[in-house]
């Protein structure tokens, strides 16, 4: 019983983190559509979900995307971004006001891609 009780401990300090790491969409303003078009200037593409910052009214905005899974099943491989390539976004930003925002669709190289 003791070694289950460790089991369970270790299983929580490992796994805790990723949870908080994870975007919950209920703190994205779904009434305040932002379009924009940037150059990426970092992408990220990774699981839980790829990444890319953009420089938007003065600041680095983080763009959360999709599952790299999803994205590749659109028709959007992870050679598709690369910084310096500028990109069309439309999506919602945080509620608290960082620099950060869900996105809902990309257009890549003239392509719109559907994120959700």
């Amino acid at each position: 019983m003791q070694t289950v009780k460790w089991l369970l401990a270790a299983a929580f300090v490992v796994t805790a983190p990723l949870a908080h790491a994870h975007h919950g969409w209920s703190s994205y303003d779904a009434e305040k559509v932002m379009r924009v078009e940037a150059p990426l200037q970092e992408v990220r593409y990774r699981n839980p979900h790829a990444e890319v910052a953009i420089d938007y009214e003065g600041r680095r905005w983080q763009v959360i995307l999709a599952p790299t899974r999803r994205m590749e099943s659109r028709g959007l491989p992870e050679g598709g971004l690369q910084p310096g390539k500028t990109i069309e976004i439309e999506g919602y930003p945080k509620r608290d006001g960082s620099p950060e925002m869900r996105a809902e669709r990309i257009t890549v190289d003239g392509k719109v891609i559907e994120l959700r």
